[in-house]
């Protein structure tokens, strides 16, 4: 029999790795200049923490969600995004107490499940890299937050990028454009694509995000929800707009975008590049926005709430799209070639002073010759080599050569175990 990985996974092997390992780095680097310390959730929760938060009309629920029941018949389901799971956290380990410092940030990464068509940048197991902040309902917070989400794309090298905002006002709002919309819809509602009807009465907020042509067609006149916003609402969206302004952050506004949750309101936008990955379209690489009244939703006080998510896989297209390639270096600072069985347990003892001295060593584990080796040292880009035969180790020596400049000098062994730094001084 042979076995393969799932549909819809990856094999993420050795070369690829040190790839997502850098992204996560510069992620994590860049989150602890702004004060996010880092959230780990279980990969599994409760159904209902993403039934209850998502919205019952939503694509993830209805058709995405990887649930079952386990053998206590409890209805379980793989996460299918970050926030819901980090928000059931905050509010079961009360994080929003008096005493705790606001907002409270935090940040996640890790794998997400869907099932969806496969395809480029979209997989059945994905990774997200997201921060979530609480207890704020402050327009500088939004800022902020879209800020530190520009600073990452750009920290590897992004630069043709373009923010995308709207706003869904508040619950009034909401409401007053969900009527509006329903209105405007109800004269197309045999038109529309079998989910639009489901969705036209329980969410129609949700047409505006359908992927269907011609749903597509019957929305493009649709009202948009600009102009039903309270003055609340447009306080907070023109705060933010300025202040985004006065950072010269460029943006546009899209009165049409929705995002696919149902808990989002006010504030929501998304991050697009035009990477040749996606045929040069404008693709989403980050998105997010504010989610205040979800933390009630699940059971905690009333507390705003904001954050976005940005898909690994996604991501590294982009970068493997760029003008050269995310190319990373994987240096060697020192490879020990030893000649002869008898150096065998000396070589080795090399290697591992040279590790605990804070150098990336290694030997060779085949008995090759030292021609053999020397090459192996070349293909590893290895800095230096140190040599070790027979009268070598009587000696208590070994030969320490410059792999760039080909020089080569005698050093004794003890100095290379006290300090080898200070041979290469």
């Amino acid at each position: 029999m042979k076995y393969q990985r799932p549909k819809g996974t990856a094999d993420i092997l050795p070369a690829e790795s040190a790839k997502w390992q850098y992204v996560e780095a510069k992620a994590r680097e860049l989150f602890k200049k702004y004060r996010y310390h880092e959230m780990r959730t279980p990969i599994f929760e409760s159904f209902e923490v993403f039934s209850r938060t998502s919205g019952e009309t939503s694509d993830i629920v209805t058709k995405e969600m990887y649930d079952f029941y386990d053998k206590g018949e409890r209805h379980i389901t793989l996460r299918p995004e970050g926030t819901a799971g980090v928000v059931r956290s905050f509010v079961e380990n009360k994080l929003y107490g008096p005493e705790l410092q606001k907002p409270v940030k935090t940040y996640y990464m890790g794998p997400m499940f869907r099932y969806e068509r496969p395809q480029s940048g979209r997989l059945r197991e994905f990774h997200q890299i997201g921060v979530e902040a609480f207890g704020v309902d402050s327009p500088a917070l939004d800022v902020e937050v879209i800020a530190m989400a520009i600073d990452l794309l750009e920290s590897f090298g992004l630069d043709s990028l373009k923010l995308a905002l709207n706003t869904l006002g508040d619950n009034e709002s909401r409401q007053a454009y969900r009527q509006a919309l329903i209105d405007y819809l109800e004269p197309f509602a045999d038109q529309l694509s079998d989910d639009s009807k489901e969705r036209l009465h329980k969410n129609p907020l949700r047409v505006l995000d359908s992927k269907d042509k011609k749903d597509q067609e019957i929305v493009a006149d649709a009202p948009s929800i600009l102009d039903y916003l309270t003055p609340a609402a447009t306080e907070h969206f023109e705060t933010l707009k300025k202040l985004l302004d006065d950072l010269g952050i460029k943006y546009e506004v899209d009165p049409n975008m929705v995002r696919g949750l149902d808990y989002y309101n006010h504030t929501i936008f998304e991050i697009m590049s035009d990477s040749k990955a996606f045929g040069g379209k404008w693709t989403t690489v980050c998105a997010g926005g504010r989610y205040n009244g979800l933390v009630e939703q699940l059971g905690g006080p009333e507390t705003p709430g904001i954050g976005f998510g940005l898909g690994v896989e996604r991501l590294l297209l982009v970068l493997d799209a760029t003008e050269n390639g995310l190319q990373l270096e994987d240096p060697l600072d020192v490879y020990v070639v030893g000649i002869g069985q008898s150096v065998n347990a000396e070589t080795l003892k090399l290697v591992q002073s040279l590790r605990h001295q804070g150098f990336s060593a290694d030997r060779d584990y085949l008995d090759r010759k030292p021609k053999g080796q020397f090459k192996t040292a070349s293909r590893l880009n290895a800095k230096y080599t140190l040599t070790l035969g027979e009268t070598e180790l009587a000696e208590q020596k070994a030969n320490l050569k410059s792999m760039e400049t080909g020089e080569e000098i005698s050093v004794s062994l003890a100095d290379i175990y006290a300090n080898f730094a200070g041979l290469l001084a």
